[in-house]
């Protein structure tokens, strides 16, 4: 059984609930709101993180709603606290970034992901307040990142996968500039009900085709791809049981008022009465290397590490995937022990079903 690591890979930290923008299929509960993270949370959690950054590559990723809504001067505060071999990520939706916010990026050497799904008539759904488009505002933030020089990558949400969409996407982010881009289905979780069962064809169709437009000008980092491709060389070569690490990364999600949600940062904020919440605890009141310690006290987990056991037994995607994520299992089923859900489907199963098929389809012919 697949136990859970006491170190983490990297920690998720909520600057601010706050985001400017009201995407359709944010799953966020209290984006409208303007709750900033305590400098004495960030300090906390430094103390834990710059231990572990002395014994290899480690990050913090600013995460959940829209971090540079916290000001340059507080997210400062929350950075200070952080030895200079910490390597920070923000996920933006770069309509704030402008040449100030730019050189303060580049000061604190904090590497960019930008939030945007495709042309501007993509974007239909990612608008702000009071129902005003975004794109062009994210484009002046992409032009500044530009204009400094700032390496970024960029992250789409599809709802639809149709025929040309994945062809499209692929071209446009090429010459967008990123240098990483990484594609969500959109999911079915928090506060955005929307349903995300799509045909099996329409989505492995979908991942086919990103595939084939990757081959044809492979100048940017595809995440799904290369996924996909490493598992598959992996299984050629016989090294597939070693794909999955031997232990679950915690991914400990620290909110704004510092407490831990383990394993999903996409239940953060979310309670259910028959589990309590979903924390395992507070860095304000317990070191995070404790609550990590211990995370058999929280009452979902044991349920989830059921339900991973249940999908190794009856998934035979389970090397590639490592079992239905938590947050899906729970906004899907109700319950963090059921199996297959809907995410599994879109983002492993016809994703690498897709990956296959290009491959099966364009084989060399023989000589």
């Amino acid at each position: 059984m697949r136990g859970i690591a006491s170190v983490p890979t990297y920690v998720v930290m909520q600057p601010t609930t706050l985001c400017n923008l009201d995407c359709a299929y944010c799953y966020l509960p209290f984006r409208s709101q303007d709750r900033k993270m305590p400098t004495e949370v960030a300090a906390a959690v430094a103390a834990a993180v710059n231990d572990w950054a002395r014994d290899g590559r480690f990050s913090v990723v600013w995460h959940g709603s829209e971090p540079l809504a916290t000001g340059r001067e507080y997210f400062a505060e929350l950075l200070a606290p952080f030895d200079p071999g910490v390597e920070h990520h923000v996920q933006t939706n770069a309509t704030l970034i402008d040449d100030a916010w730019c050189e303060f990026l580049t000061a604190h050497q904090v590497r960019v992901s930008v939030s945007v799904d495709g042309p501007r008539e993509r974007n239909s759904e990612r608008v702000g307040r009071g129902g005003q488009p975004s794109y062009d505002r994210v484009m002046r933030g992409v032009e500044a990142l530009r204009r400094h020089g700032i390496g970024f990558s960029a992250l789409c949400v599809v709802s639809e996968p149709t025929p040309g969409l994945a062809t499209e996407l692929y071209d446009y982010f090429l010459e967008l500039g990123c240098d990483v881009l990484g594609i969500n289905i959109e999911e079915m979780e928090g506060v955005n009900r929307r349903g995300n069962d799509h045909p099996a064809a329409a989505v492995s169709g979908f991942w086919s085709e990103l595939v084939a437009a990757w081959r044809r000008d492979p100048r940017i980092h595809v995440r799904e791809v290369e996924w996909s491709l490493r598992y598959a060389a992996a299984v050629l070569d016989g090294t597939a049981d070693r794909v999955l690490p031997a232990q679950l990364d915690p991914i400990p999600t620290i909110a704004y008022d510092g407490s831990v949600v383990l394993l999903s940062p996409e239940l953060a904020g979310f309670s259910d009465p028959r589990y309590a919440d979903f924390t395992s605890g507070n860095v304000l009141a317990t070191p995070l290397p404790t609550i990590l310690g211990m995370p058999e006290r929280t009452p979902w987990i044991a349920e989830f590490l059921t339900g991973v056991e249940a999908c190794r037994s009856s998934c035979p995607y389970f090397g590639f995937c490592g079992g239905a994520h938590a947050a899906n299992r729970y906004f899907e089923h109700g319950r963090f022990d059921g199996t297959e859900t809907n995410h599994c489907r879109n983002s492993k199963i016809r994703l690498l079903e897709g990956v296959l098929n290009h491959a099966r389809d364009h084989q060399p012919p023989a000589s």
